[in-house]
């Protein structure tokens, strides 16, 4: 390799240094970069956090690898990469499974990678993540110097650390206090971590950045199984109070008496079993943030005394006189429409507004296009790990299945499905795979064609004697609506989307017509 091919490869990087770029792009740069002084079949950026090793960029491999996070003490070569102080080559009949085994894009067969070399990356001499190269020769690495490599990796510390310092500086101006926390948001524990790229997901994930700093009341609404809860972590982990306790509560989970019990608490002798006074959820959340689940399920008795501990911060335990003062702020999620609940006199109109001061509609998954494939990623390497797998992967027909899926059930569905999947088709193996790839029949998933036509809509009625034009217009949009929504379950979202309507709109006009 010539100090020629060297400096031209990395002057490019340098003069990027000094520019705002996306992180993502100057990620992307990177590795387009290396691949050219260091030619490869994959190339990947890896930040550590924690004992795992989250992919930030890829070059080469499945679009899926960026959803994967790799627990480092279930992978040997990671191990060692990150042990080292300088570049290492695996030996190419190594007995160490590859982590990218089977992820190399554009392949069906089931190649492994043969040759791996990978470096790690310091940021003020503190291991901060790996670069690794992969390639399908056996001899690919053999004749590169390690000094290139080396090299390389210096400047990509610099890249990284260039990148973190900008963007740490343009949001310190917004709010020097709210970064500090969502910067620990980012590195914080696994399962709050948000995986999306598209542009649905990113507005979603900047008005939890946006309202997360404040103390507003959020009410979250969406559709069964798009991670409303994971949204309220995420807007907890976001604010001030992230050091303090989340509490949770599903009040759908509860009769009416035991969700008084479980909010506000009770003394001793309250009721038949209660032989000690117990602090309720208000008092345990005290100075953090209460989530409510399934806040529509709450009966009117239950949201009058709920609306006057929001308004006053003052509660009394079940069978107490005794005034407890709490500091909380409260999250709620639905999936009902409740200002439709409210027009039909089954929610508190003072209730609801006291709820509702920021709502947050998070995106179904259908809307939300190829993050399906990182999502699928995230819970492969979930899967894969628990199954003792080299390699789970998908097959490009089973990626095309999933693009091509409604998904009422939304991430939870996703969720199920892989691990349905997985091991039904482990199950199917006569010998143990050291890769297992999940085609579209594995998947099982209902396609377009299987799925019953939907119902026509009703025929218009005929105008009968003395009947108005209006009358009969009205008559057979009441049918069209009704028809509608009992093919949705009564799901108004769902309904006015097949009618190309707000969903708004669709509920005054069933006011209108009277619908209930």
């Amino acid at each position: 390799m010539t100090a020629k091919l060297l400096l031209t490869t990395l002057l490019p990087l340098v003069s990027d240094l000094s520019r705002e770029l996306p992180e993502s792009e100057r990620y992307r740069r990177l590795l387009e970069a290396m691949r050219a002084l260091l030619p490869c079949d994959a190339a990947a950026l890896l930040r550590l956090d924690g004992e795992w090793l989250v992919p930030l960029a890829v070059d080469g491999l499945s679009t899926d690898t960026l959803g994967r996070r790799f627990k480092v003490s279930e992978h040997p070569r990671f191990q060692i990469l990150l042990g080292s102080q300088g570049p290492t080559r695996f030996d190419s009949d190594t007995d160490l499974p590859d982590p990218y085994d089977g992820l190399v894009e554009g392949l069906t067969e089931h190649l492994e990678v043969h040759d791996c070399l990978g470096c790690p990356l310091f940021i003020d001499e503190r291991p901060w993540g790996l670069l690794t190269l992969d390639a399908l020769d056996p001899e690919r690495f053999e004749r590169i110097e390690l000094d290139a490599l080396q090299a390389f990796a210096s400047l990509a510390a610099a890249t990284v650390n260039a990148a973190e310092r900008i963007e740490r500086l343009a949001l310190r101006v917004e709010d020097e206090h709210q970064r500090a926390e969502l910067y620990r948001q980012a590195n914080g524990p696994q399962n709050r971590e948000m995986i999306g790229q598209s542009k649905a997901h990113k507005r979603l994930v900047e008005e939890i950045n946006l309202v997360g700093g404040s103390d507003l009341t959020v009410l979250i609404t969406g559709e069964t199984g798009v991670g409303k809860e994971l949204v309220a972590q995420a807007i907890h982990a976001a604010s001030p109070r992230s050091e303090k306790p989340i509490i949770s509560l599903n009040c759908a989970a509860l009769p009416d008496t035991l969700v008084e019990s479980e909010l506000f608490g009770h003394v001793r002798g309250a009721f038949t079993g209660a032989v000690s006074d117990r602090r309720g959820k208000f008092e345990l959340a005290n100075g953090g943030t209460l989530f409510l689940d399934e806040v529509g399920e709450l009966s009117l008795t239950v949201q009058a005394k709920l609306l006057r501990v929001l308004q006053s911060g003052q509660l009394q335990r079940l069978g107490s006189d005794r005034e407890h003062q709490v500091d909380v702020r409260l999250i709620a999620a639905t999936n009902r429409d409740l200002a439709e609940e409210v027009r039909s006199g089954r929610y508190r109109a003072d209730f609801y507004h006291r709820l509702s001061v920021y709502p947050l509609q998070v995106p179904a998954l259908r809307d939300r296009g190829r993050d399906v494939l990182l999502l699928s990623g995230f819970f492969l390497e979930q899967n894969r790990s628990r199954l003792g797998l080299g390699s789970l992967r998908l097959s490009p027909d089973a990626q095309a299945a999933l693009l091509a899926y409604n998904w009422p059930g939304n991430v939870r569905e996703l969720e199920h499905l892989i691990g349905r999947s997985a091991l039904k088709a482990l199950g199917n193996c006569h010998e143990r795979p050291k890769i297992l790839s999940l085609s579209a029949a594995d998947l099982d998933l209902p396609t377009a064609a299987a799925e019953p036509p939907a119902a026509p809509p009703p025929a218009p009625p005929s105008l009968e004697s003395g009947v108005e034009l209006r009358q009969a217009t009205e008559n057979y949009q009441r049918q069209l609506i009704s028809a509608c929504l009992e093919r949705h379950q009564h799901n108004w979202a769902s309904a006015a989307r097949e009618l190309g309507l707000d969903r708004a709109n669709l509920g005054r006009m069933a006011k209108r017509l009277n619908l209930k």
